[in-house]
């Protein structure tokens, strides 16, 4: 069973040299990870890890339907699945667009508030921050509350926190605002990643987490373009706002239209010490921290330089308005495009290729980046973009299958890697931009691109390893 924890394709049949099915391993270890068992009746919620002499096993009941719908999930081209793959996709959309709405504000941020660029970037790095801590209790929450509900309310509430955030009269109430957004907001990447890996079938799974990330990724583009027009024509407080308001509505289409999780069980009898053990257990795992080192890797030199390349883009030589600055940042639509046809090459090539060949394009796209023609630095934005999506659609799908049980806490984890390398290394590269300008940004990023790279091909080759045993 160690190479079913590498899991790269489906399909693949259970023999002695070979890697066993996601659904399949599901199965046989639901009843001992506190996961829900897709062909039982009954579930175990408590876990072999967690088992102790004096411990009792806790069996809650899932309807028979529940147990139906489990065998396989729900399937590529039905009703359901385009329901649940649109949703997410709004849930998608909502996060990132309230999150990095503020990433095109930073100029701003500096001149109204006279204060540095580093110091600017702290309207991003604390929703970041207090989103990556707040996913572990989301998570947690989650398994108490269930998965629809909290993911609407954690949209709803970063919503209102974002526009209080419009309103904000000076900049440490604004900073207030914007934690209080990213800590709400915890409710929704982990847990929306988890739905998935519980409700669609191994077959569609690469394809509909592709799709959420194309949401994030679409989010993420509309939030900066959007932000960047309503800042030049009315004010950052009006696109702050407007934001706001858009993703409320989002957050009441995407509770419209979620079906209820039929696999999920509610784990009512598991401690704060039974959650410690098991994301114990994930970072124990063999080759998990490496998919955790990869989102926080390519995450943190994303944002590093989405954040800066606003002040280079708005000074000499390029000399850019605000407005050809968020248009810029279009080249989002090609990360929407990348995430969604990774997902469904991955399902079919594999993963470990797929995610290598992500963090290959960055590293290119960077090294494009340190040119003075605009049309240069474009081409390596957008080439940014489209390995950055590329890696992430792989590395977020991939957790799911390779975590065995206990798959919300490994989403978790993953999200709690990829967000604290937004906070942390966003802002240390404003000390880089401070000091030695765009090399210095460009040279900090691309030492962490290589170590991102490292941990691509160590898995690539235990994957490889795994599958000809």
């Amino acid at each position: 069973m160690k190479t079913a924890t590498l899991d790269e394709r489906p399909g693949t049949k259970s023999t002695p040299h070979a890697m066993q099915t996601p659904a399949a391993l599901h199965s046989q270890t639901a009843t001992q990870d506190g996961e829900d068992g897709p062909r039982a009746m009954a579930t175990l919620i408590d876990t072999e890890s967690l088992a102790g002499p004096d411990r009792t096993t806790v069996r809650n009941p899932v309807p028979e339907q529940s147990a139906k719908a489990g065998e396989s999930g729900i399937l590529p081209g039905s009703d359901t699945y385009r329901r649940v793959s649109f949703a997410l996709f709004l849930a998608g959309f909502s996060t990132f667009s309230l999150l990095y709405c503020v990433q095109p504000l930073l100029p701003a941020f500096t001149e109204e508030f006279h204060i540095g660029a580093a110091q600017s970037s702290l309207a991003l790095s604390l929703s970041t921050g207090f989103l990556a801590f707040s996913i572990l209790v989301g998570g947690v929450l989650s398994e108490r509350l269930g998965r629809k509900s909290l993911m609407f309310a954690s949209m709803a509430l970063a919503a209102v926190f974002n526009m209080l955030a419009g309103l904000a009269p000076d900049w440490h109430l604004l900073l207030a605002a914007r934690a209080l957004e990213g800590m709400a907001l915890g409710g929704v990447p982990a847990i929306a990643m988890a739905y998935l890996a519980e409700e669609i079938a191994p077959q569609g799974l690469g394809l509909a987490m592709g799709l959420y990330v194309g949401g994030t990724a679409f989010g993420g583009m509309m939030g900066r373009v959007g932000m960047s027009f309503l800042t030049e024509f009315f004010s950052w407080r009006v696109a702050l706002l407007a934001v706001g308001a858009l993703d409320l509505a989002m957050a009441i289409a995407f509770v419209l239209m979620l079906p209820p999780s039929r696999n999920f069980v509610r784990k009512l009898h598991l401690t704060m010490g039974d959650h410690l053990r098991l994301w114990r257990r994930h970072l124990q795992h063999r080759s998990l921290p490496l998919l955790f080192a990869v989102g926080c890797l390519s995450l943190g030199v994303f944002v590093t330089i989405y954040n800066y390349a606003a002040f280079r883009l708005m000074s000499a030589p390029f000399s850019l308005s605000a407005g050809a600055t968020g248009l810029v940042f279009s080249a989002y639509i090609f990360g929407v495009v990348a995430s969604s046809w990774a997902g469904a090459l991955a399902d079919r090539f594999g993963r470990g290729p797929l995610m290598t060949a992500g963090v290959l394009i960055s590293i290119a796209g960077l090294l494009l980046s340190a040119s003075s023609a605009l049309d240069v630095v474009i081409t390596g934005i957008v080439l940014m973009t489209i390995g950055f999506f590329t890696a992430h659609a792989v590395a977020s799908g991939w957790v799911g299958r390779m975590a065995v049980g206990a798959k919300g806490h490994a989403s978790a984890l993953y999200l709690l890697a990829y967000y604290l390398g937004s906070s942390l290394i966003g802002s240390v590269g404003g000390w880089f931009w401070q000091h030695g300008g765009w090399q210095a940004v460009a040279a900090f990023s691309l030492v962490l691109l290589l170590v991102c790279l490292g941990c691509a091909g160590l898995l690539w080759r235990r994957v490889r390893t795994a599958t000809l045993a």
